[in-house]
């Protein structure tokens, strides 16, 4: 399987990216090609909502998001990776997401698969909701097929999250695709 992996955190060795990289290694070793985008260091503007592209054509922008479309629709799975900024994803990956309009039709014909791993500060129970709430609705709306999810709570800093127990299931994750 092809994996895509969306990372968009600006601290290259913080807890969300720590996460990713555990999943990544346990995909590799069960025979799965990863090609990683760093969200965070490419240079993709918001969508203006021009619609030139007509929701599945060319972009009007000139920037690294042709790069993106191309990856994404040649994998068989998304994985979303993302800090929990205020309650919700960083603005890096959303305004990936929002980009995807562009080709929505060509990432709903292909069914793929998708994973949301994220880390947070905050350890209370409601932590995740509207990260959760948001990644349901992009997997309902881009027909994905959702292959699990790993919210790290109480992974504050690199050194909670090694700590914790959210490494090791990343890599169970991956491992098991």
């Amino acid at each position: 399987m092809k994996i895509v992996v969306l990372k968009s955190s600006g601290n290259t060795h913080g807890s969300s990216n720590l996460l990713a990289d555990e999943f990544i290694r346990g995909a590799t070793e069960s025979g799965h090609t990863v090609t990683e985008i760093d969200t965070f260091r490419i240079n993709v503007s918001p969508c203006t909502g021009c619609v030139a592209c007509g929701y599945e054509g060319t972009c009007a922008q000139s920037d690294d998001m042709e790069t993106v479309r191309s990856t994404v629709l040649a994998g068989d799975m998304i994985v979303f990776v993302t800090p929990l900024y205020y309650y919700g994803m960083s603005a890096q990956l959303k305004t990936v997401i929002d980009r995807f309009c562009a080709f929505n039709s060509s990432i709903t014909r292909r069914h793929m698969k998708s994973v949301l791993i994220s880390a947070a500060w905050n350890a209370d129970d409601w932590t995740f909701e509207a990260l959760e709430s948001h990644y349901k609705t992009l997997v309902r709306y881009l027909h994905f097929d959702d292959s699990g999810s790993i919210l790290g709570y109480g992974c504050g800093s690199v050194g909670m999250t090694q700590r914790s127990e959210y490494p090791g299931l990343a890599y169970r994750l991956g491992r098991s695709l």
